[in-house]
């Protein structure tokens, strides 16, 4: 099961890479029409997809590699037992809030299929499309969190253990 869930957050980041590159690929379609005086239609909305679906893709990975920014001015006042205690709270507030997260990002795609919404710019693009990138990376952030509170409750989370590497 382990491996499986690994190659789900690498996968999510490996598309959050393509989506990076492909905002460069517009970034720089847009410098170059600039410059040689070529307009390409929707090339920024593109771009403003591109970097919300890398920013989404990215979040699993990065919460299961403990790179998310963590608040420890509490936590490293604690003793032992509070502290266990305090961060699975954390992981239980997490875990709920990023459930919250994709439950409502489904939603919304699910939503933009049924009314056909389109973009307001001159591409006219399904917004389901732009809006499956949050959706995907909202459910595999879920699924992280899940992973990380069962972790925590079992004494082995391994996004604290990297970070306490990190802190020594």
């Amino acid at each position: 099961m382990r491996k499986i869930l690994d190659w789900i957050y690498d996968s999510a980041a490996v598309l959050a890479a393509l989506c990076m590159i492909g905002l460069l690929v517009m970034v720089l379609l847009s410098i170059l029409g600039r410059q040689l005086h070529f307009n390409v239609p929707g090339v920024d909305a593109y771009a403003g997809y591109l970097m919300a679906g890398a920013g989404f893709l990215a979040l699993a990975h990065t919460l299961k590699k403990g790179e998310h920014i963590r608040v420890t001015l509490i936590l490293s006042r604690l003793t032992a037992k509070p502290r266990r205690w305090m961060e699975r709270w954390a992981a239980g507030a997490a875990t709920f809030l990023a459930l919250l997260f994709a439950w409502f990002s489904v939603r919304l795609v699910m939503q933009s299929l049924e009314f056909n919404d389109i973009s307001t710019g001159n591409d006219a693009t399904p917004l389901w499309i732009p809006q499956l990138a949050m959706a995907v990376g909202t459910v595999v952030l879920a699924i992280a969190t899940v992973d990380e509170f069962v972790l925590e409750w079992r004494g082995q989370s391994q996004a604290r253990a990297k970070e306490a590497a990190f802190h020594e």
